[in-house]
């Protein structure tokens, strides 16, 4: 599960109504500046027209990128120049399609749909090693790019769903995965080869499987040799794994979508990892423990180190680097990762280094994440950024200059971008104002992409070179928001205390009390994640139309959140129904100490996912603290969510069944006396709309009153712009409703 950033959908209002249970008088609602809403919904966020998945070409004299227009969702090709710092298009979804509409098979949806992928166009590329050539794939097509003519040639490749394309490492033959095989075509013949056989909807080659996309960030489930000779793919056996069904009621006429969904303490895809040569010829399996280490979470094959991977047991308590024999499939244990709560799974490492030096790696043994230099065997040599400097990613070793690029954070609420060497020499800050900084590299060693959003800037790129002079800028197309977010970012409570954050109205008024909203999350996240309160001004601009309504918001990252101490991380494990709400409480009393503007008896709490289900909680545990409550896509029974999230943190149902319990919101529905708005889109395959009828059910034969808000027909992400504007105006009427106006 990864925290959504936005609260979209389409509705069909519905009010369940029962017994009234000590619902606070409403106040007639009245918004304003709805011109804001449809703006935010059209530009999404504002952020549509700016340069993403920025990518250097190997000769450092160009940066290719994505970019759609500031209110057109779909994304085109284009090439900046670094001579000259001119840009040109390359290649439009329109020049390809020549006026047929964007179609996407139902895997396709699917795999955007874990990847977060909402717009349409060209959403990802590939570019050849020597960087003459682009891969594009559109509504289901493959397209080749030359780059210094920007001819585009449609690949002749059979017909199906075809996820995945890759170029090979030598640039000569393109592979893919076609129905559930993995497929190359040659460049040089125009002709295609079918690589795997027998892959079928329960056996699949070459996919990652859901779990892996969507808990471990591990998109793919092929990778080529450095020679370009051989392919290494994932088998993923579906057998005896639950199917789900994702049914849209809004249209009976089409059949359910169904989904092998493998929920805590039942069956998991078995997985296991091949090597076979393009040219034919039998599989290789690769040899490890798969009982004791079913999870795969990732894979790495380049030309500095053998083929290697990462496996996982199933209580997540141990990872295990392997690297393997592709000719032999006999593998060799280089390091093995423990811890008595659960071990984080990463995708930036391992990272082979050049000139047989070994290879770096992320460790949490020290208390905190810690960057590491081992040898090919896997020995540590050096500590490289120690625990307690804050780091979060590996982006970049360039094999010249010996330099390493990573993000750390001074604080929680930024990310950093640093250099270090491996010569010995201290980590070097690169950039420094507050914000969230992040950069892109390509094959060569001239140029990266650094893209940096602070609290009163959005999101700029800029081409700079490893000694941090500025190139240029890749030109946005975005339009501006109206206004700069009026926030303030804090640190309140006692001990290690929270890190928080206060948008007050533009209009504020210091002698004033105002209701609060907490926007929340308040689940654990990936390492490399950031938590709620960012230094980012895209992060507040729908936070500041909120407070503009007449409130102050808040969000606070309690325990689990990134960014802190190995403790601070571990400490929600079994206690998702104790921990993530103590800490909210606490934070919000701790803010209500230090602002007297904050009304904290007109308190109401929403949030997306898990900060949905943490809402419903507030709401239901500590109606003494939360007035009302938006609880969007909650997962309120964490037996109907997926293995290796839910595993992770509550343990085995048979053996953990309290944290089970503690952790369901059915637990505690009887005990409902405050407002509450259930929102769920009816097609989830995330987090299923079964979670919320679930609880939307134990509510109803609790006698309590509810309201619920079906989004017909969207899933967990709900990109429709009508829907943004309407969906934040009944969230803003329900808070007036409930929670008042501002007082003397």
């Amino acid at each position: 599960m990864r925290r959504e950033t936005g609260l979209f959908g389409i509705s069909l209002f519905l009010l369940v109504a029962f017994p009234l249970n000590a619902a606070p008088a409403r106040t007639e609602p009245q918004l304003s500046n709805l011109r804001f809403l449809r703006d935010f919904a059209e530009t999404r966020g504002f952020m549509l027209g700016r340069p993403t998945k920025a990518l250097p070409t190997p000769d450092g004299k160009a940066v290719l990128f994505l970019r759609s227009e500031a209110r057109v969702p779909k994304l085109q090709l284009y090439e900046f120049d670094v001579a000259t710092g001119q840009t040109r298009v390359l290649l439009t979804p329109e020049q390809v399609l020549q006026g047929a509409e964007e179609r996407l098979s139902p895997e396709e949806k699917a795999r955007r749909e874990r990847m977060r992928v909402s717009v349409g166009g060209f959403t990802d590329f590939q570019l050849s090693q020597d960087g003459s050539r682009i891969l594009l794939s559109l509504s289901g097509k493959l397209y080749l790019v030359l780059r210094a003519t920007g001819e585009a040639q449609s690949l002749n490749t059979s017909l199906g769903t075809l996820i995945d394309p890759k170029f090979a490492p030598n640039g000569q033959s393109v592979a893919y995965v076609l129905d559930h095989d993995v497929f190359v075509f040659d460049l040089r013949t125009q002709t295609e080869r079918r690589v795997t056989t027998g892959g079928t909807d329960t056996f699949r080659h070459g996919l990652a499987e859901f779990v892996a996309q969507e808990e471990m960030d591990r998109f793919s489930g092929y990778w080529w040799s450095p020679d370009s000779k051989s392919i290494a793919y994932e088998e993923s056996d579906h057998e005896g794994v639950e199917v789900w069904h994702v049914a849209d009621a809004a249209k009976p006429d089409v059949a359910p979508y169904p989904s092998y969904y493998p929920r805590p303490g039942k069956n998991n895809v078995k997985v296991r990892l091949g090597v076979i040569a393009v040219d034919g010829g039998d599989t290789v399996w690769i040899q490890w423990d798969r009982e004791r280490y079913p999870y795969l979470t990732s894979v790495v094959w380049d030309r500095f180190g053998p083929l290697t991977l990462a496996v996982q047991s199933r209580d997540q308590r141990e990872v295990v680097l392997l690297a393997a024999d592709p000719v032999s499939g006999r593998t060799t244990t280089l390091l093995t990762e423990r811890d008595a709560a659960w071990v984080s799974v990463r995708q930036d490492v391992p990272h082979w280094l050049a000139e047989e030096r070994g290879f770096l790696w992320a460790s949490e043994k020290a208390a905190g994440w810690q960057l590491e230099w081992r040898s090919r065997s896997g020995e540590l040599r050096q500590v490289l950024v120690p625990a307690g400097a804050g780091f979060q990613s590996l982006l970049e070793v360039q094999a010249n200059s010996r330099e390493v690029f990573f993000t750390a954070r001074p604080d929680p609420t930024q990310s950093q971008l640093y250099r270090v060497s491996l010569d010995g020499t201290a980590p070097v800050a690169l950039t420094h104002a507050l914000g969230i900084h992040s950069a892109s590299f390509g094959e060569g060693d001239a140029i990266f992409a650094l893209t940096t959003a602070t609290l009163s800037s959005m999101p700029q790129s800029t081409v700079q070179r490893p000694n941090g002079s500025r190139v240029g800028e890749l030109p946005s197309l975005a339009e501006a928001p109206p206004f700069i977010p009026r926030v303030e970012l804090t640190q309140v409570g006692a001990g290690a205390g929270f890190y928080a954050a206060l948008v007050r109205p533009q209009n504020f008024d210091k002698r004033r009390r105002y209701p609060v909203i907490v926007n929340v999350y308040g689940g654990p996240l990936p390492p490399s994640a950031s938590g709620m309160v960012t230094a980012s001004m895209a992060r507040w601009l729908m936070a500041q139309w909120l407070a503009d309504q007449g409130f102050i918001v808040v969000s606070i990252d309690g325990r689990g959140s990134p960014g802190r101490d190995h403790g601070w991380e571990r400490a929600i494990g079994k206690h998702f129904g104790s921990v993530p709400l103590e800490d909210q409480v606490a934070g919000l009393q701790a803010l209500g100490q230090k602002y007297r503007e904050l009304d904290l008896k007109r308190v109401g709490i929403y949030g997306w996912s898990f900060g949905g289900y943490l809402s419903a909680l507030g709401v239901l545990r500590r109606p003494d603290v939360f007035q009302a409550a938006v609880a969007g896509a909650p997962p309120s029974d964490w037996l109907d969510y997926d293995t290796h999230y839910t595993e992770r943190y509550l343990g085995m149902p048979d053996t953990d069944a309290a944290a089970y319990r503690e952790g369901s919101l059915l637990t505690y529905a009887g005990g409902l006396k405050r407002p509450l708005l259930l929102i769920h889109g009816t097609g989830d395959d995330n987090v299923y709309f079964r979670h919320t009828l679930k609880l939307a059910d134990a509510l109803f034969r609790a006698g309590k009153e509810f309201e619920l808000l079906p989004l017909s027909s969207m899933t967990h992400m709900t990109p429709d712009p009508m829907v943004t504007e309407r969906l934040y105006s009944r969230i803003a009427t329900f808070f007036q409703s409930h929670l008042g106006r501002p007082t003397r």
